[in-house]
């Protein structure tokens, strides 16, 4: 994810839409990667950063109230110009019906915030943690690839002639295929794709490069490889993401949940990754909570206090197996006349398979 969660205004999502490619199907097969952070705020500092090529991108710029909805680890490119026109009210107009510019229909999605606690957090993780590292996870063989399906949905701002308001994507079913080493993939989201297909997300890039698998864009060959050593982890986590985010402790906490939400971590990693998250200042538990399909659960949350936005991993009060994340606005924000209330949920997602298959586009129990 780049993760960064400097905001930017609905003005200036405007503005940066514009300067964005406006055609996706035309672009190279090669995808960029993205982090599970907010998409524009990606967009502003990639921009930056051009604009400042001498930047180490250690400052971190100034942030703001609203936080954008969650979009995917890995994201095609083309989805990069249809999503920030679907922001700027630009219209597109594909015939389709797969186009994310009219995918959005619905009002802000809201939610009661449910009461909070600071006590037994670290209980409630130690049992999450005992139940994410039971049994072993087979290895991805050559070949082979991780396949995740969830639902998800989110509210966003929209501008259309002048006039910024929240709306909403629906619910809807995303699947996504990735290969052991990153470099090769299959995206379908509606929510982003321009054709009901779905897109590549293979690699090189459009210049011709393999970016590395790191810890804001993780293959499953790079989390084998990281330490499962509880203290370990979370230093490292620390230091792969020093600048990014609002605070350390958030962006740690938001990194954890990158990670084993959109992925297929070793089971002791998976383990080591909520242990590690218990040591992070700030955590507390929402007694009760739902994920994106309606089931019921308790979730371990940490408050970002600039944006006022609280983000929640939920798991089921009896087995204690994850099931989703949601990011719920507990304070009001408001900024260029579009207010933000709390009960507003940005994104919410619910985890309903992951598996191994022998191929892009193979779901589990069916033949190569």
């Amino acid at each position: 994810m780049k993760a960064n969660q400097s905001r930017q205004s609905p003005v200036e999502w405007e503005e940066s839409a514009s300067l964005l490619p406006q055609t996706g199907r035309d672009l190279p097969t090669g995808r960029h990667q993205f982090h599970r952070e907010r998409l524009m705020a990606h967009i502003q500092q990639d921009m930056q950063r051009e604009e400042n090529p001498a930047s180490t991108g250690a400052a971190r710029p100034r942030a703001r109230g609203f936080r954008l909805p969650r979009p995917a680890i890995l994201l095609p490119a083309s989805a990069l110009a249809v999503a920030g026109a679907v922001v700027a009210g630009t219209a597109l107009n594909s015939g389709t019906g797969a186009n994310p510019a009219e995918f959005a229909t619905g009002p802000a999605l809201t939610t009661q915030l449910g009461s909070t606690t600071t006590k037994g957090v670290p209980q409630l993780l130690d049992q999450v943690s005992l139940v994410a590292g039971e049994g072993s996870r087979p290895e991805v063989k050559p070949g082979q690839y991780i396949y995740i399906e969830s639902k998800s949905a989110q509210t966003f701002v929209k501008t259309v002639h002048g006039k910024s308001s929240l709306a909403s994507h629906p619910l809807h079913r995303r699947q996504v295929w990735m290969s052991a080493d990153g470099t090769k993939g299959w995206l379908i989201d509606p929510a982003v794709n321009d054709s009901p297909e779905g897109e590549t997300l293979s690699l090189p890039d459009e210049k011709g490069n393999t970016p590395k698998a790191h810890m804001g864009a993780p293959s499953y060959d790079f989390l084998a490889a990281l330490p499962t050593d509880p203290d370990q982890l979370l230093e490292l986590i620390y230091k792969k993401t020093k600048g990014q985010g609002n605070t350390p402790d958030q962006q740690a906490f938001t990194t954890i949940g990158d990670l084993v939400s959109e992925s297929l971590p070793p089971a002791e990693l998976n383990s080591a990754l909520f242990k590690a998250a218990a040591k992070i200042p700030g955590v507390f538990v929402v007694n009760d909570a739902q994920d994106a399909v309606g089931r019921t659960g308790v979730a371990v949350a940490r408050l970002d206090e600039t944006s006022g936005a609280r983000e929640e991993w939920i798991f089921d009060k009896k087995t204690h197996v994850f099931l989703g994340a949601r990011i719920v606005q507990v304070k009001q924000v408001s900024e260029y006349g579009v207010v933000m209330k709390p009960g507003t949920v940005q994104y919410t997602d619910a985890i309903i398979n992951r598996a191994i298959v022998d191929g892009i586009k193979q779901t589990p129990g069916q033949g190569a």
